[in-house]
């Protein structure tokens, strides 16, 4: 499979390819923009999957993705966000979004989920890790959010989750179904604005979601809380020079 790396601080893209270099068999391409990245694109006839920053200097890797999406049918995407991993309220099992200190193993491992994918497969995200990125980022704008036949748009204000739309439901609720559908597809415009009607954190407004949705499918009362998930020490660390970029990674 081949991965482009889209990351500003040179430092830390030499870090991801000499990873990938390091420890799978993919081919592996850095660049500093979204220009370059650009530019990369049209000199190369397949790209398996984007590994990009989310916000820099040179680099939207929202807008970076959707482009590259029209060009390279079926390419995955994961995010490297600017926030640290500390601030993450929820953990998602198969999360695409990795922020620093970036978990080495667990990308990896979603490096080898990627390229098992079958050729054109949508790029599917656990809503949740669109909406927290979203949210720990400070984004404006509206996300679209597509499950199979269903569809929804959550509107955010400089990190706060203001309104949702789904087909019958609005506000609240309509949230609160959104973030119960798992799986999705998913569309970033930061110029749509939305008025005010929910003024619940996102953080507990996610959770609640994450309660409801597992007692439906148990069918049991749900608990009154999910605590933040507690952060982990590797036993396998990799300690860049300067700083730790990487939190772990096992050595084959």
């Amino acid at each position: 499979m081949q991965l482009l790396i889209v990351h500003d601080d040179a430092e830390v893209g030499e870090q991801l390819a000499g990873m990938v270099a390091d420890y799978s068999q993919h081919q592996c391409d850095l660049v500093e923009s979204d220009a370059a990245a650009l530019r990369w694109a049209e000199m190369h006839a397949e790209c398996g999957l984007l590994l990009a920053q989310l916000e820099g200097p040179n680099v939207d890797g929202l807008t970076l993705g959707g482009a590259l999406s029209e060009t390279f049918p079926g390419l995955q995407i994961m995010f490297l966000p600017a926030y640290p991993a500390s601030q993450q309220r929820l953990e998602i099992a198969q999360t695409k979004v990795f922020p620093e200190p970036i978990d080495g193993e667990r990308l990896l491992e979603a490096i080898e989920t990627a390229a098992s994918a079958t050729p054109g497969a949508p790029d599917l995200f656990h809503v949740l890790d669109v909406l927290q990125m979203c949210c720990l980022s400070k984004r404006s704008g509206a996300v679209q959010i597509v499950k199979q036949s269903q569809s929804g748009i959550v509107y955010l204000g400089d990190g706060k989750i203001v309104h949702a739309e789904s087909a019958v439901l609005r506000g609240t609720e309509a949230l609160l179904e959104i973030a119960g559908w798992g799986e999705i597809e998913f569309a970033y415009d930061s110029s749509i604005r939305a008025p005010e009607t929910i003024s619940m954190p996102w953080d507990e407004a996610l959770t609640e979601a994450v309660v409801r949705h597992n007692a439906e499918k148990s069918g049991e009362p749900a608990p009154p809380k999910i605590s933040p998930p507690e952060s982990e020490t590797s036993s396998h660390p990799l300690k860049p020079a300067r700083r730790g970029f990487f939190a772990s990674l096992r050595r084959n």
